[in-house]
């Protein structure tokens, strides 16, 4: 045999490597699939968001009035412009941002069910919510209105992204030293009852209208944000999601354990705190302008992981993104269901949506089949 025979026969591809090939190919085109028809499923859903309520409005109709053909005098386009179009982008951006800020938390505290809801960082941004709602002498029915003005809203917004960061400071300490995942979760969750508990004794000592209305925003809600709310609301959120889109390599390493991240040049420390940062800003955010909302963070990447069949955050970030707000726009409708007859409260209806995720994460983690 020849040396050109051999070197020609040394470069054909072994068939591991063709299988590897095709098994790749096979995931990408999964990928790919599911995203596009998760870009697909929002629109449908961001749609049915503007079309469903107390008032039936026509499809054509709500057309009009996005491309400015419908007059805006008539009570068509005050209810879709001033109310459906801003709670509709609300949910949307709260719920990528629960799902990307859920999708972080699990991935550097390496625990199924961590969230900003269950390890306290919802709870610690509505105490800092309501130090300075109850300390301003305006009372809490200013978080719906405009009492705070400006000064106040952006007070509230430090407030709730301080809070949620000391906690999640605090969770990330006792991570290092405990390796147990159910421990971390049971003293997240334990110091968010205390905190809330602390909350309960700020807001009891308020009259009955800031009572009802402490409670009312306790339930979660995107109808607050205002088109005015929603101009700080939506570049606080897009810095969350971009730091966690640039992020993805790093997560992936992380996913690996803090040793290989280390042994590929990986800044751990570094990586921690931006993920951090990111994850109290995502959380703090939604929980100033929109209550704490339950459930949401810790359904969504599981719902994404489950559906692409990878941990791989190249994926899971913009596929997070999309499903957080397909299933907070859903959660939406289903609040509105009742129609005329009342709102339900959409802590509610995200628990019946998270609830069962939560159950099948425990089942399936009890097998061995959960990848974090």
């Amino acid at each position: 045999m020849s040396r050109g025979v051999v070197r020609k026969f040394e470069r054909r591809p072994s068939s591991s490597t063709v299988v590897d090939t095709r098994i790749l190919a096979r995931h990408r085109y999964r990928e790919i699939t599911v995203i596009a028809a998760l870009a697909a499923a929002l629109a449908l859903v961001f749609l049915l968001s503007l079309v469903l309520g107390s008032v039936w409005i026509p499809i054509g109709q709500i057309a009009d009035i996005l491309t400015g053909n419908e007059p805006a005098g008539r009570p068509a386009y005050a209810v879709i412009h001033e109310v459906r179009l801003p709670r509709s982008l609300t949910a949307l951006l709260a719920g990528a941002a629960l799902g990307i800020a859920g999708l972080q938390m699990q991935t550097i505290f390496r625990n199924p069910l961590a969230d900003p809801f269950a390890l306290g960082i919802s709870s610690s941004a509505s105490l800092g919510v309501a130090l300075v709602v109850l300390g301003s002498g305006v009372g809490s029915a200013s978080i719906f209105g405009a009492g705070l003005g400006l000064r106040g809203e952006a007070l509230i917004i430090v407030a709730a992204i301080a809070g949620s960061g000391l906690m999640l400071a605090v969770v990330l300490a006792v991570s290092a030293r405990i390796s147990n995942p159910a421990t971390i979760l049971i003293l997240g969750l334990m110091s968010g009852y205390a905190t809330s508990a602390f909350v309960t004794i700020l807001v009891a000592g308020t009259d009955s209208e800031q009572l009802q209305q402490w409670v009312m925003w306790g339930f979660g809600t995107f109808s607050g944000v205002t088109w005015r709310r929603l101009n700080m609301f939506t570049p606080l959120i897009a810095i969350g999601l971009s730091v966690a889109a640039l992020m993805t390599k790093q997560l992936n390493a992380m996913l690996l354990g803090e040793n290989y991240a280390r042994s590929m040049g990986l800044s751990v420390r570094r990586t921690r705190i931006l993920t951090m940062a990111a994850a109290s800003l995502l959380g703090g955010v939604v929980t100033a302008f929109c209550g704490p909302i339950s459930f949401l963070g810790i359904a969504v990447p599981h719902i994404c992981r489950a559906l692409l069949g990878t941990s791989d955050h190249r994926a899971l970030v913009p596929a997070s993104i999309l499903m957080g707000g397909i299933v907070a726009l859903i959660a939406q409708i289903g609040a509105l269901l009742p129609g005329d007859a009342g709102v339900l409260p959409l802590n509610a209806v995200t628990a019946l949506i998270g609830a069962p995720v939560v159950v099948a994460v425990l089942l399936r983690s009890r097998r061995g089949v959960f990848t974090a």
